[in-house]
C-alpha cells in the first residue's frame, strides 16, 4: 500500500521557519517525482513545488519562490520543504503528493496519492 506520511507542522510568528518532512512507503520513491500542495480553509487545493525523481530540477509557484526549498533523500524515502520567512497567507494543510507514473512534470494538482496533511499556522 502506498502511503505518505507528513510531519513538521505547527504555529509559528511571521517570519520564522518550519521545515516539514513527508516519509513514503510501499513504492519505488527514487522512480517517482513528488509534490508539495496546500489547502487554506475555504479555498482550493494549491499546488507549492514540485522535484523530479533524480532531485536535479525544482519548481515553485511564485507565491513561495524565494522563500520554500524542496528536497528529497532518497535512501531515507523521505521529502521535505524548508520554509522560510513564512507569512500569514501561508496558513494551510500542507500536504505531499505522488506524482502518477509517466506524468508530465511540472504544476498539477493532480496526483496519484496524497498524504493526510500537516497543519501550518502563521499568526502574529
Amino acid at each position: 500500500e502506498v502511503q505518505l506520511v507528513e510531519s513538521g507542522g505547527g504555529l509559528v510568528h511571521p517570519g520564522d521557519s518550519l521545515r516539514l518532512s513527508c516519509t513514503a512507503s510501499g513504492f519505488t520513491f527514487s522512480q517517482f517525482a513528488m509534490a508539495w500542495v496546500r489547502q487554506a480553509p475555504g479555498k482550493s487545493l494549491e499546488w507549492v513545488s514540485s522535484i523530479d525523481k533524480r532531485g536535479k530540477s525544482t519548481i515553485y509557484s511564485n507565491s513561495v519562490k524565494g522563500r520554500f526549498t524542496i528536497s528529497r533523500d532518497d535512501d531515507k524515502n523521505t521529502l521535505y520543504l524548508q520554509m522560510d520567512n513564512l507569512k500569514t497567507e501561508d496558513t494551510a494543510e500542507y500536504s505531499c503528493a505522488k506524482y502518477y507514473r509517466g506524468s508530465r512534470f511540472g504544476p498539477t494538482t493532480d496526483f496519484h496519492v496524497y498524504g493526510q496533511g500537516t497543519q501550518v499556522s502563521v499568526s502574529s
